[in-house]
């Protein structure tokens, strides 16, 4: 069975730092290009960064650019994000996906995790 589990949300006060995991099983990683998307209250799910199965990274949001960076360790089947200088706009549920190949191009999403929460307030 595919499934994806996001860990390592929670509160932190601006300007702190999060590092959020994404525990792939029932697949190979490798093959596979991995996003991370966020949903804020109110607001449509956006897409915030992908890394290919070569480790190339993509930012879909201009607003987190010099401030998050994802990572993947495919022998612990473990895509990471981590995130510094956080803000309250930064405040949503993020979901990492599989996408349905090797690329972030590839328009298909396979699986969505069930999302963790991230909270930036004082």
């Amino acid at each position: 069975q595919v499934q994806l589990v996001e860990s390592g949300g929670g509160l932190v006060q601006p300007g702190g730092s999060l590092r959020l995991s994404c525990a792939a099983s029932g697949f190979t990683l490798d093959y596979y290009a991995i996003s991370w998307f966020r949903q804020a209250p109110g607001k449509e799910r956006e897409g915030v960064l992908c890394i290919s199965s070569e480790s190339r990274s993509i930012y879909y949001t201009d607003s987190v650019k010099d401030r998050f960076t994802i990572s993947r360790d495919n022998a612990k089947n473990t895509v990471y994000l981590q995130m510094n200088s956080l803000k309250p706009e930064d405040t949503a549920v993020y979901y990492c996906a599989r996408r349905g190949g090797l690329t972030c191009d590839d328009p298909f999403i396979a699986n969505w995790g069930r999302g963790t929460q991230v909270t930036v307030s004082s």
